[in-house]
Formats: C-alpha cells, sequence, structure tokens
C-alpha cells in the first residue's frame, strides 16, 4: 500500500508562510499512552502546541506494535502513527531519579501536564498534581482515567470496547433478536480524546483570567455514558430501555438503509417534511405524502415494516445514481454505504483534503489522515509523521533546558535514555 500513496493521495496543502497557530508557544508534557490522550495531545499539536511525549525507552507506547507496522519499523504501526503526529518524543526510564529530575524540570516550565497511568502512578513517581503544582502553580493538570481518580472503583483499569459495554453502548446496537454489538471503532477514547481537549483548553483560558492553573480529570466511562446520546433521557423519562434496531432509527422514520439497483444506501427522514419532500420530489408517489397515517412521523414508525417493503421496491428500479441525483435535488439527507477503502477514496474525502501523504525519514512518504479543524486566521501545523522512540531526547534536553554535551552524557551513562539514545551523533 505504501508503495502506491503517490498514485492516489496528494501531499497536504501547505499552510501560509508566516501565519499564527492557535496554540504557539503553549508547551505540554505528554505522559500518555494507547488511544485517548495520545490523540488529546495531538489534536492540540496539530494547533501549534509543542507537546513532549515522554516514553519508557525500551519500547515506548506500546500502541506502537499496533499492528500493520510501518514497513521495517517494528515500533510505527498504523493505530500510533494516526494518533500521535506533531510530536517530540523523548525517552526517559522514570524509574530512575536522575529522569524524574529532567521531567520536574520539564514541568516547572510547561503549560499542560496530560496523564493516562493506572491511578496512582503518578503519585508514586512523585509527579501528581499537587507535586506539580508545587512545581509550577501555572499547570494544567488533566487526568484521563477509567473510571475516576477517587471513588470505589478508582483502581479499575478500562479500554474502550469495556466501556461500550458497561455503558449501555453495546446493548444499543445491533439486531433485536442476538447479543448487542460494539462499534469496530474505539469510539470511546476518541471521544474521551475531544473532551480532554475541550477541558484542558477551557482550563487555560480560565488560568487567563484566575492567574493559576487546575486540576482536570475525564474519565472513560463518564463519556461513555454520554455517547449513548439521548437514549440515557428517554429511559429517565420512560423507564423503558433501549430496543436494538439494527440500522433503523428508532426516532424517525423512514431512516436506514434501503437498496438500489446497484448499491445499498442510508436515508433518514428526520422530520415530516422531508418525508414529504421524499414522496413527492423523489418517488413521485403523492398518495404516500397524502396518506394520513404516513405522513405523521408516529404513523410511520408505527408501519415501519410495511413502509420499508414499500420503499425498497421502488429504489429497486433504479440505480444509486439516479436515486442520489433526486434526492440531492430535493435535499433528502442521504448516503451510500461505503467501505472504509470506499470512504477514503471518495469525492467528498478527496474535496476536504481528509488523506494526504506525508514525508518520513525512514520509508519516504506515510500516509496522513488530516483533522477535521479549519480556521481561518490560524491554520493548523503542517503535518508531521509521528516520532521514533526518543528521537528528540538531545535536541529537547538542549534546546528547552540548556544542557551541554557532558550533562546529556552523564545522564546517557546513567542510563536514563536506556540503548536508544546515541548521544554522540545527536
Amino acid at each position: 500500500m505504501l508503495d502506491t500513496l503517490a498514485d492516489e493521495f496528494p501531499p497536504p496543502t501547505p499552510r501560509p508562510a508566516g501565519a499564527p497557530t492557535a496554540l504557539a508557544g503553549l508547551k505540554v508534557i505528554d505522559f500518555t499512552h494507547f488511544i485517548a490522550g495520545p490523540l488529546a495531545t495531538m489534536f492540540l499539536a496539530d494547533m501549534g502546541a509543542d507537546v513532549i511525549k515522554i516514553e519508557p525507552p525500551a519500547r515506548g507506547d506500546e500502541l506502537r506494535y499496533y499492528p500493520p507496522v510501518l514497513g521495517v519499523l517494528p515500533e510505527q504501526g498504523g493505530p500510533f502513527v494516526w494518533s500521535n503526529r506533531n510530536k517530540r518524543s523523548l525517552a526517559l526510564d522514570l524509574k530512575l531519579p536522575e529522569a524524574l529530575a529532567v521531567v520536574r524540570e520539564l514541568i516547572a516550565g510547561a503549560d499542560v501536564v496530560v496523564e493516562n497511568f493506572s491511578t496512582g502512578v503518578m503519585e508514586r513517581f512523585g509527579l501528581g498534581y499537587e507535586a506539580c503544582r508545587a512545581l509550577n502553580p501555572n499547570i494544567v493538570y488533566c487526568a484521563i482515567s477509567a473510571y475516576g481518580r477517587d471513588g470505589p472503583y478508582a483502581d479499575r483499569l478500562g479500554f474502550d470496547p469495556i466501556a461500550q459495554a458497561e455503558s449501555g453502548f453495546v446493548a444499543m446496537n445491533g439486531y433485536p433478536d442476538r447479543q448487542g454489538v460494539r462499534a469496530s471503532s474505539a469510539v470511546m477514547d476518541i471521544s474521551t480524546a475531544m473532551m480532554v481537549g475541550n477541558a484542558v483548553l477551557a482550563a487555560l483560558y480560565a488560568r487567563t483570567h484566575r492567574g493559576h492553573g487546575q486540576y482536570v480529570e475525564v474519565a472513560l466511562f463518564d463519556t461513555a455514558v454520554l455517547m449513548t446520546g439521548w437514549a440515557t433521557m428517554q429511559h429517565l423519562f420512560t423507564g423503558k430501555d433501549h430496543v436494538r434496531h439494527g440500522n433503523d432509527s428508532v426516532d424517525t422514520c423512514p431512516s436506514g438503509v434501503f437498496q438500489s439497483k446497484d448499491q445499498a444506501f442510508y436515508i433518514n427522514c428526520g422530520n415530516d417534511k422531508i418525508f414529504a419532500r421524499l414522496a413527492l420530489q423523489v418517488l413521485d408517489r403523492p398518495d404516500l405524502a397524502a396518506d394520513p397515517v404516513l405522513a405523521d412521523r408516529n404513523g410511520r414508525l408505527a408501519h415501519r415494516e410495511a413502509l420499508f417493503s414499500t420503499l425498497n421496491d421502488i429504489f429497486g428500479t433504479q440505480s444509486w445514481a439516479y436515486w442520489q441525483d433526486r434526492m440531492r435535488a430535493a435535499q433528502i439527507p442521504c448516503g451510500e454505504v461505503r467501505t472504509v477503502a470506499q470512504a477514503l477514496r471518495a469525492p467528498e474525502a478527496r474535496a476536504r483534503g481528509i488523506v494526504t501523504r506525508i514525508p518520513h525519514p525512514v520509508c519516504g512518504e506515510v500516509p496522513n489522515i488530516a483533522s477535521p479543524i479549519r480556521f481561518s486566521d490560524t491554520p493548523l501545523v503542517d503535518p508531521v509523521a509521528a516520532p521514533a522512540i526518543g528521537q528528540h531526547s538531545v535536541e529537547l534536553l538542549k534546546t528547552l533546558l540548556g544542557y551541554d554535551d557532558a550533562r546529556i552524557e552523564a545522564l546517557a551513562a546513567s542510563g536514563v535514555f536506556g540503548q536508544r539514545v546515541n548521544v554522540a551523533s545527536a
């Protein structure tokens, strides 16, 4: 796949020369691993923050080894490359006091600390919030956990599929005649990352008028409950639990997957007006629009099965291209059911510049999935490929902390960098 990148995807459009970034000058010390934390700090890096990823020297972030790997680099698997661009890596063995001393110096001059270790780990390192606040009262310290940092479940570990299961999300999805299903995408990690980004930015804004930083916490389980959507409030209103309906909406009709002559597609008639336009302008069926039962959302929901059968009979007579043109003209929300591969190559993705190729020091070029954020005055930074373990260790110690060669060599001799950092060639 990598050898066809140049044929399929363009390089990203460079940002305007000299344009500022939204988070220029912001320094983030990143103790995160796996998905939620690294993705959150990547969003900050995209907006111009200097994100320094602290990793163990031997293996680094364990997400590095999730397949498929990048060419000959077993430590740069696809999921890691996807969630760690625009960062600098500092490899330190935090079990050594010399490494902790380096980290404390970095935190003293930083704006944000983000961590998602198990509860208590940062405190054992002497890097809990209170210790960091003593070093730097302005620090915004964000802890990401599974079930919170206090209370009876603070010790529990949690991963995305567990949060999906325990929040009710799995039970909501799938078909009524079988077990619920999880989303293949790490939706809880991704949504938690978005919450972390919002929380950190809000705390930084608060710092501008309160004069000091604060402790911020985001829990995976809390976010997962939010991600069940308004099903929570529907249950609290009625006492009833959500019933799985597969691809069909429980709230609107017709909303679901239909089949044209050559392509499955999804339509979402979110209100009565959209259904009327579908019947009149797309299907040429004024009888459906005039039916007093079908004209009302609740009537359509009650007769969903018969209505879907009628619609599929009609849609099956023409191609998707035919129906797509008519539905676009009638302003009917619709879209073909695509694979991931098809989505990445779709005209909409190309028009938005979502998939590009960017330089890589070993592999030549690697694919990149663009951030969905667009700024008019402070464009995102040009994407830089995810770093190797400890790639920037010497550079960071020299430029940020002013260490000279002798001090760096002494640290290397103490083992804080492990075996990966070649001080002599840095």
